[in-house]
């Protein structure tokens, strides 16, 4: 639970770094919102665009990535949303040395502004997010009671052996279909129906009289 929190913390600053770099100065002062999404596939030029249309929405996808991982607890969407911010940013950069034949930071020298390096490290938070979140916890699918009769259907429940000394005894869970009749189980006797048991002698409770039996339910003549 803790490692969740503090890795979604961290993919939610991670995504907030990507979409704000490219408001700020990418080259020489250029900010990364004058780029076109085009100019990383076709190479870079002068051309201004519009913020809809502009390297900005690389950073917004992964963004929302980001969120749909936090919410979902996913590992796998949190790492892919680093990896188009660090992916685009790199792919940027390589478009860019190549229409200046140089990059360079500081120096006197046009160089890579501080964009760059708020992009990279949203890139990398979120893919540090990924590794600290443990993730979704494993479902677990619990089974039912089948109760001391065991299952309805009988379909995989297997009794024990029957003890030793107890007859084969006839019912529906008795045994298996698999099992032979010396592993049936015992089974207790039906209870009797009414009035078939021994009659059992009660005595009188208003006590015996003269030529009654307190032990017998029939009436003895004198």
């Amino acid at each position: 639970m803790v490692r969740n929190v503090i890795g979604s913390a961290l993919a939610l600053a991670g995504a907030a770094a990507a979409v704000y770099s490219p408001f700020r100065a990418w080259y020489d002062g250029r900010q990364g919102s004058d780029y076109r999404v085009q100019d990383l596939f076709g190479g870079i030029t002068g051309a201004q665009t519009e913020v809809v249309s502009s390297i900005v929405l690389p950073y917004v996808f992964a963004a929302l990535v980001t969120l749909f991982g936090v919410m979902l607890r996913s590992r796998l969407l949190v790492a892919l949303a680093g990896l188009v911010a660090v992916g685009f940013t790199v792919l940027w950069m390589v478009r860019q040395g190549q229409a200046t034949g140089y990059l360079a930071v500081g120096g006197g020298l046009p160089g890579l502004g501080e964009g760059v390096a708020v992009a990279l490290g949203g890139g990398v938070l979120l893919l540090l997010a990924a590794v600290v979140m443990r993730g979704r916890a494993p479902r677990v699918v619990g089974f039912e009671d089948p109760g001391e009769d065991g299952p309805q259907d009988g379909a995989g429940w297997y009794p024990p052996e029957r003890p030793a000394g107890y007859p084969p005894a006839d019912g529906p869970y008795a045994w298996a279909p698999e099992l032979d009749d010396t592993q049936r189980l015992p089974t207790s006797p039906p209870p009797p129906a009414y009035g078939s048991g021994p009659r059992r002698p009660r005595p009188d409770p208003y006590g015996a009289g003269p030529g009654q039996d307190p032990f017998r339910d029939e009436w003895r003549g004198p």
